[in-house]
Order: C-alpha cells, then sequence, then structure tokens
C-alpha cells in the first residue's frame, strides 16, 4: 500500500508540478514556505480540487486519472482530513462531530479500534460538548479523531500546529509521534517549520513554487546543503538516532549513545533504552582540530570530514561522519550507515583552520542546543 503523485496544475502566477511517492507507513513532511503551492496540492489528493493533468493513486487504487477519466469524488477516495483551524461542526457535539465522517464510511473501524482511538486522544471527557467550549489543543484532538474514526488509507495534515500556541503544540505532538509510531497508515503532514519536520518527519518532500525540489528520507535530506534555503540558511541540521544510556536528573542532564559516541542532552525524563530522535543545527556544530578542555560545552565528539561544500559566498559547510578513521579513509556522507553531523561555518574559519576531506577532527555542540524527543513516548 502506497500513495503516488504526479499532477501538473495551474496555481496563480504559477504552475503546480508536483511528482513524489509517499511511503505506505510513517509521516512524510510537505516542507515549502507559505506560498509554494502545499495546501492546494493535498486538496487535490484529498478530491477538493481537480488538477489539469495527472495520476493520483492512493492504496493502489487510482482515484485520479485524467488520460483514464478517472476522478473519484473525496466521499470516496478515503482520505482523512485535518485542517489547521480543525473545522467542527459548530451547532454539533463533538460526538457527533467525531462520528460524522464514520457513519458515511461501508469500511467501518472495529468499535475496540475505534475506543482505542478515542482513549488514546483523550476525547471521551469532552464528548458532550460543543466546540465553543473546547482549547484549541482540544479542537484539534477532535478532528483528528474524526479524521481516524473514518477508517481512512491516508491522513493529510495541514498545517494542524501553525494556530496553536507553544503549549498547545507540546501537548498534541505527542499524539502525532503515537500515530507514526504505533499505527500502520501513511500520513501527509504539510508544515513549513523544520523543526516539526525533525521531531515526527520519516520522510520529506521540498516544494517550491509549486515545483517539487527533492524528497527522501528526513535523516538525509535536512543535512543537504544543495536545495534553496527555504527554511532560512540556518536550519539546516542532522537528525540522527540515538539510545538514552543512563540519566542525572539532579543535574538534570541525560547521557545518549549514538552510534558508539556519547552524548549530553538536556535531561529527557526517561530511564535507560528509549530510542531518542535528536536535532542538532548545523550553526550550533563547532569544529575544532584538537580537543578542547575546560569549556562549558559538554559534546566534544571526534569526527572525520566526508564533505566540504562552498556553494555559499561567506560559509561554509561540512558534513562530519562520527568517529575517526583508523587507516585515514573518507566516505561520502552517510555510506554503510555511518551517521553524519553537519556544521555550518564562516568560510574565513574554514580557510584558518586549513580544513581538507578525510581530516580527523572534533564537533563541539553545547548540550542545551540539541533537541532531543523520546521516540517511542507513552500518551
Amino acid at each position: 500500500m502506497s500513495i503516488t503523485v504526479s499532477i501538473s496544475h495551474k496555481l496563480g502566477k504559477f504552475d503546480l508540478d508536483a511528482d513524489f511517492h509517499i511511503p505506505d507507513t510513517g509521516i512524510t513532511a510537505l516542507f515549502g514556505p507559505s506560498g509554494s503551492g502545499k495546501t492546494s496540492l493535498i486538496n487535490i489528493i484529498a478530491g477538493l480540487e481537480t488538477p489539469r493533468q495527472g495520476h493520483i493513486e492512493i492504496s493502489d487504487r487510482v482515484v485520479f486519472d485524467h488520460r483514464q477519466r478517472i476522478n473519484l469524488p473525496a466521499r470516496k477516495r478515503r482520505v482523512g482530513y485535518v485542517f489547521q483551524d480543525a473545522r467542527l461542526f459548530p451547532h454539533k457535539t463533538v460526538s457527533e462531530n467525531l462520528y460524522f465522517g464514520a457513519r458515511r464510511n461501508a469500511q467501518k473501524l472495529p468499535r475496540e479500534e475505534q475506543s482505542a482511538i478515542l482513549e488514546m486522544l483523550g476525547i471521551l471527557p469532552l464528548m458532550g460538548r460543543r466546540p465553543a467550549a473546547l482549547s484549541g489543543g482540544e479542537k484539534q484532538r477532535v478532528s483528528l479523531g474524526r479524521a481516524l474514526l473514518s477508517n481512512p488509507d491516508i491522513l493529510l495534515l495541514d498545517e494542524p500546529l501553525s494556530a496553536l500556541d507553544h503549549a498547545r503544540k507540546q501537548e498534541i505532538l505527542p499524539y502525532f509521534e503515537w500515530l507514526r509510531d504505533h499505527r500502520k497508515i501513511p500520513m501527509l503532514y504539510v508544515t513549513h517549520a523544520i523543526d516539526e519536520v525533525a521531531r515526527l518527519a520519516d520522510h520529506m518532500v521540498v516544494i517550491d513554487q509549486g515545483k517539487t525540489l527533492a524528497s527522501g528520507s528526513v535523516f538525509e535530506m535536512l543535512g543537504r546543503t544543495d536545495l534553496p534555503p527555504l527554511a532560512g540558511r540556518f536550519d539546516a541540521g542532522t537528525v540522527l538516532s540515538a539510545r538514552i544510556v543512563s540519566r542525572d536528573p539532579k543535574a538534570e542532564v541525560s547521557f545518549l549513545d549514538c552510534a558508539g559516541q556519547r552524548l549530553v542532552v538536556p535531561y529527557l525524563g526517561r530511564p535507560a533504552n528509549p530510542n531518542v530522535r535528536l536535532h542538532i543545527r548545523a550553526r550550533d556544530v563547532m569544529i575544532a582540530k584538537t580537543a578542547p578542555t575546560g569549556i562549558s560545552a559538554n559534546n566534544v565528539i571526534p569526527v572525520t570530514i566526508t564533505k566540504i561544500s562552498q556553494e555559499n559566498r561567506d560559509t561554509v559547510d561540512i558534513s562530519l561522519r562520527l568517529g575517526h578513521d583508523p587507516d585515514g579513509r573518507h566516505q561520502h556522507d552517510t555510506a554503510n550507515g555511518q551517521p553524519v553531523l553537519h556544521a555550518r561555518i564562516t568560510r574565513w574559519s574554514a580557510h584558518r583552520l586549513k580544513l581538507g576531506l578525510g581530516q580527523k577532527v572534533f564537533a563541539v555542540i553545547k548540550s542545551v542546543t540539541v533537541d532531543g524527543q523520546v521516540a517511542d513516548q507513552a500518551i
């Protein structure tokens, strides 16, 4: 079961030309600046807009093909849609909103799965209320529940956190993580927030001015230096997988293992062994030719330079494979599955340090700059 999109459509001042494949599980981030065509694209997938030409396949079922004159209406595409403003019916109760789509679907979820979704989202105490009596976070949970209860083949999420403040975002994020880790349903998550991509996404599609620029694993995509600076040039970075080894609640830090290297991050509140996803921005990684001592930064990691990109006039992007090569070989980026850090330094610093491919150096990272999130988080 997978999702294939290849369409062309006239969109205001530019043409929307999208061509990508969504894996059958996990979260795929549709990422790009405001006005790049992201919302129009998922409206087309949902059947709310009709493209000029192309082909859309959901769960190996063709829902649109202009050559074959196939264009299934939205209600027959088995798509769950979560809007950024929830869009609940104000005159209906939470219970009535939740089951609005499910009642119209012939392939209903088993009752026990429905109950599990409602319990997971913490909606049961809200069932008799109307939307006006709900907080922003509660509305989004109900909107998410409504989409899931319709038993969709794909879940479309159009910037579901953009209307929420920071506290409400932190309330909702664990539910998306739980869905990513526990339910076998593909999700297309529209956003222009790189921190949401780093925390949630497994895969990433980059779109700008209606064009699909690149797609692939989020671990690969966030480290690429050849894409336009869609999120602001200083948001490039790395997503790494690690494991909690130990913790020090008094010192409020957690000790992690990442490919054999120790990392110290702000306290994650969990015991040993849970997996962790880390987001480290390239601008927060310093490079030292020798291991510094007597500094406040807790992370001094041996690394090997695998790539130096000098596409920007005043800065240099450097790829750093974790560990020192014992025989001096340098491998390109993530060869053989080796994790790679990315650093962005001034061109002057790179010249001053005389950095070169295969060179053994040290990455210096302050603990407070690392965004860490337990990958399998209980709700």
